[in-house]
């Protein structure tokens, strides 16, 4: 993933587009600040790619969160400068899971931890979460988890 990142760099560098530039910059510095976090723990070698999707996915929700806020401003310079880095970032993650196949894969860790009420929440999604890292809106899932816990 690094290498991936790396190398769109180099490419965009070449290329003079300054707006993707910018964003894998931010990215890669992103990472590397938790790699400098991870360092003071026991981890020598830095995140590995499934943290990588998740500070991945995180700078997507921050941008969209922007993008509306710009939007409902009258901004829309800066919310078409956060729409171009969300695609520019979604580059990277890998394929969105449809709301049938989270739905499924809800209902699947559901059964196989035999959960029965809302306090079995937390083991749901956190089996969810470390299967599906990146390749899953975790908003729409928790919402089905309590939908099929309830």
């Amino acid at each position: 993933m690094r290498d991936r990142l790396n190398l769109a760099l180099k490419d965009a560098v070449k290329a003079r587009d300054q707006i993707r530039v910018s964003a894998l910059r931010l990215i890669l510095a992103a990472i590397k600040d938790r790699d400098i976090a991870a360092r003071t723990g026991d981890r020598r070698q830095g995140v590995s790619d499934d943290e990588i999707l998740q500070i991945l996915s995180k700078m997507i929700k921050q941008r969209r969160e922007s993008h509306k806020t710009y939007e409902e401003a009258g901004r829309l310079d800066l919310a078409e400068q956060e729409a171009q880095e969300i695609a520019i970032i979604d580059e990277f993650m890998p394929q969105q899971l449809s709301e049938e196949e989270i739905r499924a894969a809800c209902e699947k860790v559901v059964a196989e931890l035999a959960a029965t009420g809302l306090k079995d929440m937390g083991k749901c999604m956190g089996v969810l979460k470390e299967r599906y890292a990146g390749q899953m809106d975790f908003g729409k899932a928790s919402k089905m988890i309590k939908e099929l816990l309830s």
